[in-house]
């Protein structure tokens, strides 16, 4: 990895910060996480929609099930943004094979169940290890990290549930005067009929496409930040821009 390119200042911080160092670089990139999140999460949208006549509970599962595939397209954008270069749909669609393609079993069924996904992708993705040497390197990583990565899980699952209640209630502030707003919210996002299915279903894929973004980055933040610890990455940087200069 060539440090003098990365425009992330690194430095050993608390994962919070580090958490904090990946929102941003999530607002730098955000002309770019957005159009390629959205071309990644189109196919998942319509493989949901296509689950709804098996039952109407399937559809938003099925999104939710499907955000580790997500996140391998998030996270090669931000992989690249890291290093100050912008990514285009189409680049994400010449590298399909890599990004969509690769560890697809997957990204499908274990690394759906990982309460800390976000942390570990990178080595999953980026390191491209394989067997008892990935393992390894996910034990080392995992050293001290463990329940910081967990808790950032948790917190984005919440601040996910908040802006789901908070985008239904939308439905309460606009109603029409004289008409019932209970009614109107049980009939946009109620649990029977076509409509309520629809609607649950498209406003938890806008949750997704706005949120996902800022926790993919968060968790390859804290990643960065505990490959700073192990190797003095900070070190190394700042040794080859004061020889640069």
């Amino acid at each position: 990895m060539q440090l003098e390119a990365l425009v992330l200042r690194l430095r050993p911080m608390r994962p919070a910060e580090a958490a904090d160092l990946g929102t941003r670089l999530a607002g730098r990139a955000a002309r770019s996480l957005y159009p390629c999140c959205a071309l990644a999460l189109l196919p998942v949208l319509a493989l949901a929609l296509a689950t709804a006549p098996l039952a109407g509970w399937l559809p938003p599962l099925v999104l939710w099930w499907g955000k580790p595939w997500l996140d391998r397209t998030l996270l090669f954008v931000l992989s690249r943004a890291a290093f100050g270069v912008t990514t285009r749909p189409g680049e994400v669609w010449a590298a399909r094979r890599e990004v969509w393609l690769r560890q697809l079993p997957s990204s499908w069924t274990l690394r759906r169940l990982s309460a800390s996904r976000a942390f570990t992708q990178p080595v999953h993705q980026l390191e491209q290890l394989r067997g008892a040497e990935r393992r390894a390197r996910l034990r080392q990583l995992r050293v001290g990290q463990s329940t910081a990565s967990r808790l950032l899980t948790g917190s984005y699952s919440m601040a996910e549930t908040a802006l789901m209640i908070a985008c239904a209630s939308l439905a309460l502030w606009f109603a029409p005067q004289g008409r019932d707003s209970g009614v109107l919210l049980e009939r946009l996002l109620g649990d029977n009929g076509f409509a309520g299915m629809l609607g649950t279903t498209l406003l938890y894929a806008l949750v997704i496409l706005f949120l996902e973004p800022f926790y993919v980055a968060s968790g390859f933040a804290m990643y960065l930040n505990r490959r700073v610890e192990l190797e003095a990455w900070d070190v190394e940087q700042e040794l080859r821009r004061a020889f640069a200069t």
